[in-house]
Protein backbone atom coordinates (compact mmCIF):
# COMPACT_ATOMS: atom_id res chain seq x y z
CA UNK A 1 0.00 0.00 0.00
CA UNK A 2 1.36 3.45 -1.26
CA UNK A 3 -0.60 6.79 -0.20
CA UNK A 4 0.30 9.39 -2.19
CA UNK A 5 -0.16 13.42 -1.16
CA UNK A 6 -1.73 15.40 -3.53
CA UNK A 7 -2.39 19.19 -3.37
CA UNK A 8 -5.95 18.22 -4.12
CA UNK A 9 -6.09 15.28 -1.35
CA UNK A 10 -4.96 11.99 -1.48
CA UNK A 11 -4.51 8.39 -3.49
CA UNK A 12 -4.18 5.47 -1.78
CA UNK A 13 -2.65 2.29 -4.09
CA UNK A 14 -3.26 -0.77 -2.74
CA UNK A 15 -2.15 -2.81 -6.02
CA UNK A 16 2.07 -3.44 -6.39
CA UNK A 17 3.24 -2.09 -9.66
CA UNK A 18 4.32 -5.23 -11.26
CA UNK A 19 0.16 -6.23 -11.82
CA UNK A 20 -1.21 -5.57 -14.75
CA UNK A 21 -3.54 -3.45 -13.38
CA UNK A 22 -3.83 -0.81 -10.43
CA UNK A 23 -6.52 -0.18 -7.53
CA UNK A 24 -6.24 2.86 -5.65
CA UNK A 25 -8.86 5.03 -3.54
CA UNK A 26 -9.06 8.79 -4.05
CA UNK A 27 -9.88 11.03 -1.72
CA UNK A 28 -10.51 14.81 -2.92
CA UNK A 29 -11.16 17.86 -0.56
CA UNK A 30 -14.33 19.45 -1.08
CA UNK A 31 -13.83 22.24 -4.12
CA UNK A 32 -10.51 20.56 -5.39
CA UNK A 33 -10.18 19.39 -8.62
CA UNK A 34 -7.67 17.06 -10.12
CA UNK A 35 -6.06 18.59 -13.30
CA UNK A 36 -8.04 18.19 -16.27
CA UNK A 37 -6.21 15.28 -18.48
CA UNK A 38 -6.23 12.62 -20.52
CA UNK A 39 -4.18 9.34 -20.87
CA UNK A 40 -1.86 7.83 -23.43
CA UNK A 41 -2.09 4.05 -22.65
CA UNK A 42 -4.16 4.13 -19.26
CA UNK A 43 -7.82 3.25 -18.90
CA UNK A 44 -10.13 3.83 -15.80
CA UNK A 45 -12.97 3.25 -14.31
CA UNK A 46 -14.30 5.43 -11.48
CA UNK A 47 -17.08 4.19 -8.92
CA UNK A 48 -18.08 7.15 -5.96
CA UNK A 49 -18.06 5.59 -2.69
CA UNK A 50 -18.59 8.22 -0.17
CA UNK A 51 -19.60 12.25 -0.56
CA UNK A 52 -20.35 14.24 -3.71
CA UNK A 53 -17.58 14.99 -6.59
CA UNK A 54 -18.42 16.01 -10.27
CA UNK A 55 -16.85 14.76 -13.13
CA UNK A 56 -16.07 16.30 -15.96
CA UNK A 57 -15.66 14.85 -19.98
CA UNK A 58 -15.08 15.12 -23.31
CA UNK A 59 -13.63 14.57 -26.30
CA UNK A 60 -11.39 17.68 -26.17
CA UNK A 61 -10.83 20.96 -23.93
CA UNK A 62 -13.82 22.47 -26.28
CA UNK A 63 -16.45 20.10 -25.85
CA UNK A 64 -16.45 18.95 -22.12
CA UNK A 65 -19.59 18.00 -19.95
CA UNK A 66 -19.88 17.91 -16.11
CA UNK A 67 -22.15 14.72 -14.48
CA UNK A 68 -22.99 14.73 -10.82
CA UNK A 69 -21.43 11.51 -10.20
CA UNK A 70 -23.84 8.95 -8.97
CA UNK A 71 -23.07 6.76 -5.72
CA UNK A 72 -21.90 3.31 -6.73
CA UNK A 73 -22.52 3.84 -10.32
CA UNK A 74 -18.94 3.11 -12.64
CA UNK A 75 -17.27 5.71 -15.10
CA UNK A 76 -15.42 4.54 -17.91
CA UNK A 77 -12.96 6.77 -18.76
CA UNK A 78 -10.79 5.51 -22.31
CA UNK A 79 -7.37 6.47 -23.67
CA UNK A 80 -7.29 9.83 -24.66
CA UNK A 81 -10.42 10.99 -23.05
CA UNK A 82 -10.31 14.69 -21.63
CA UNK A 83 -11.02 14.34 -18.07
CA UNK A 84 -11.19 15.70 -14.43
CA UNK A 85 -12.82 15.09 -10.95
CA UNK A 86 -14.07 17.85 -8.62
CA UNK A 87 -14.40 17.39 -4.80
CA UNK A 88 -18.01 18.98 -3.91
CA UNK A 89 -18.63 16.99 -0.26
CA UNK A 90 -15.99 14.74 1.66
CA UNK A 91 -15.40 12.51 -1.90
CA UNK A 92 -13.95 9.61 -1.81
CA UNK A 93 -13.62 7.63 -4.86
CA UNK A 94 -12.28 4.22 -5.93
CA UNK A 95 -10.27 4.02 -9.25
CA UNK A 96 -9.78 0.28 -11.08
CA UNK A 97 -7.46 1.21 -13.86
CA UNK A 98 -4.55 -0.20 -16.68
CA UNK A 99 -1.52 0.07 -15.07
CA UNK A 100 0.06 3.32 -14.48
CA UNK A 101 2.21 4.26 -17.84
CA UNK A 102 2.58 6.57 -20.54
CA UNK A 103 1.93 9.81 -20.72
CA UNK A 104 -0.67 11.83 -18.44
CA UNK A 105 -1.52 15.36 -20.14
CA UNK A 106 -2.46 17.74 -18.59
CA UNK A 107 -4.38 20.33 -19.96
CA UNK A 108 -5.28 22.65 -17.20
CA UNK A 109 -3.51 22.10 -13.70
CA UNK A 110 -4.63 24.42 -10.36
CA UNK A 111 -1.38 23.70 -9.04
CA UNK A 112 1.18 23.91 -12.04
CA UNK A 113 2.15 20.77 -12.54
CA UNK A 114 3.64 19.51 -15.46
CA UNK A 115 2.42 16.52 -17.43
CA UNK A 116 3.37 13.53 -15.72
CA UNK A 117 5.31 10.90 -17.19
CA UNK A 118 6.76 7.25 -16.64
CA UNK A 119 10.33 9.41 -14.87
CA UNK A 120 7.94 11.75 -12.57
CA UNK A 121 6.31 9.12 -11.75
CA UNK A 122 8.99 7.77 -9.71
CA UNK A 123 9.77 10.15 -7.49
CA UNK A 124 8.21 11.53 -4.61
CA UNK A 125 4.65 12.26 -4.87
CA UNK A 126 4.92 12.05 -8.32
CA UNK A 127 7.33 15.23 -8.12
CA UNK A 128 4.74 17.23 -6.52
CA UNK A 129 5.97 18.76 -2.72
CA UNK A 130 2.96 20.16 -0.37
CA UNK A 131 4.98 23.44 -0.09
CA UNK A 132 4.43 24.78 -3.69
Amino acid sequence: METITKPWGQEIIYTTPDLKYTFKQIQINDGARLSLQSHTEKVETFVLIEGQADLVLGPNTDHLETVHMELKKGYNIPVGLVHRMIGVKNAIILEASTPETGTTYRYQDDYKRPDETESLRQQQNRGWTPNQ
